[in-house]
């Protein structure tokens, strides 16, 4: 189960980095800065996966933990329709007030066009098939499927991948770099989109896992316990955007070289915790299941692999970024100031990385056991109570430096409050109920 939802999720992060990368071949800073202003609402569209995909997938797996196979297949119905429509109408609010948004996330006059550009394909024309893809890959992984869940994942990133020179070298003009980035992601996500499709076809219509409401609805505890773990997972995830988006906006009041610099760590710093994302996606089903089946043995297995794999992924992370974070900057651009900064901000963000893990990783514990509220109090008080606040205070404190310190004394406090939850509210191994 971890195997494969790693494996998806780094080739999630060489694709989403890819953009960047090919656009920093054009050693134009603002064409770099643009792509990164918009990372943190194309990030909403995966918030909005995680309301329905995680939401949905958790109870699917406790479900069939406690041998519950129709109600599970109503449940999955009902997530992908929540998912299409919610996808929906985000994408068509962002495409009808596209300047304001831009200009609130700091787009300025160097930066505007590209960034318009690249949010109408990667937002507005590709936000469906994006959120849907991810849906699609949680509720098939929650039902044991994880090989197939990550193969979707993993074709529409090398496609990406492969898409990106193309349409930015050859396809598009020069100075529509951008434009072709953004295309080639629209188009990657649309294929990964029909790929589930044909999963789904092959599956058939007595899968746990279907389009056809021929079934009904959930029962009305199960539509609760849906948004009970999907809606605090979509409001943390909503909320680490809204962190970048705050950082972005304090970078950018330096100069636009400190907001490209800053945008290529934020890529950077993604590979150990896309990695941690994916050892998580993996553990989620598995502790789920054990957890409604009363396999207490199994649950804690999963737990202890689980979290000592991601914390020696997370120190091998911190000695690599330490010892190359130059050649990191590097690959992205040669613009000297550029590289000088970005950096410095990396060696810096890295530390960071362990207590990062940690505190997502007791997020997902609990919304494996369905319990939903607090996982939701443990996001807010993470960005709001801690990252949030401390990049104005450091900020104003010690200037663009202390916002590059502020994840690791923000996360320092989250760690010690995630230990405390989860060692005074982690359930008892048995067969619990629906909405908690």
């Amino acid at each position: 189960m971890i195997f494969p939802a790693v494996v998806s999720q780094l080739i999630v992060l060489i694709y989403n980095m890819a953009d960047t990368f090919f656009v920093g071949l054009t050693n134009n800073p603002y064409m770099v800065a643009s792509t990164s202003l918009i990372l943190p609402v194309f990030n909403i569209t995966l918030c909005l996966a995680g309301l329905a995909g995680i939401g949905g997938g958790s109870l699917i797996s406790r479900l069939l933990g406690q041998s519950r196979p129709e109600e599970a297949r109503r449940v999955g119905t009902f997530s992908l329709y929540l998912g299409l429509s919610i996808s929906a109408l985000f994408a068509t609010g962002i495409g009808c007030f596209m300047d304001p948004i831009l200009y609130l996330l700091g787009a300025g006059e160097n930066t505007f066009s590209f960034a318009r550009q690249y949010a109408l394909c990667v937002i507005v024309i590709g936000g469906v098939p994006t959120v849907l893809s991810n849906v699609l890959a949680n509720l098939i992984r929650s039902i044991g499927r994880s090989r197939e869940a990550s193969a979707g994942i993993i074709l529409g990133g090398v496609l990406n991948i492969a898409l990106d020179p193309l349409f930015m070298f050859v396809l598009m003009p020069d100075g529509y770099e951008v434009l072709g980035a953004g295309m080639a992601t629209c188009l990657s996500n649309c294929v990964a989109f029909l790929f589930f499709l044909t999963v789904l076809l092959r599956m058939g219509r007595g899968s746990v896992i279907t389009f056809f409401p021929k079934h009904g609805l959930p029962a009305k505890a199960s539509v609760i316990a849906v948004f009970g773990v999907g809606v605090p997972s979509a409001i943390a995830t909503f909320l680490f955007d809204l962190d970048y988006v705050v950082l972005d906006k304090l970078m950018v009041s330096y100069h636009d070289l400190a907001l490209a610099a800053i945008g290529i760590v934020l890529k950077v710093e993604r590979f150990p915790l896309n990695v941690g994302v994916g050892i998580c996606q993996g553990m989620l089903p598995l502790v789920a299941y054990n957890y409604s089946a009363g396999n207490a043995a199994r649950m804690n297995e999963a737990i202890r692999l689980s979290r000592r794999l991601g914390l020696v992924i997370a120190a091998v992370s911190i000695a690599l970024y330490e010892l190359f974070a130059v050649q990191f900057a590097h690959l992205f651009i040669s613009d000297p100031l550029t590289v000088e900064l970005a950096s410095q901000f990396l060696r810096v963000r890295v530390l960071a990385t362990p207590l990062m893990f940690l505190s997502f990783f007791t997020v997902y514990l609990f919304q494996a056991f369905g319990k939903g509220r607090i996982s939701l109090l443990l996001g807010v008080t993470r960005w709001l109570g801690f990252n949030i606040p401390m990049l104005f205070l450091l900020n104003a404190i010690f200037g663009m430096y202390g916002l590059v310190w502020s994840q690791v004394t923000a996360d320092t406090l989250t760690v010690l409050l995630s230990f405390y939850v989860y060692r005074r509210f982690r359930p008892a191994v048995g067969v619990p109920s629906l909405n908690t």
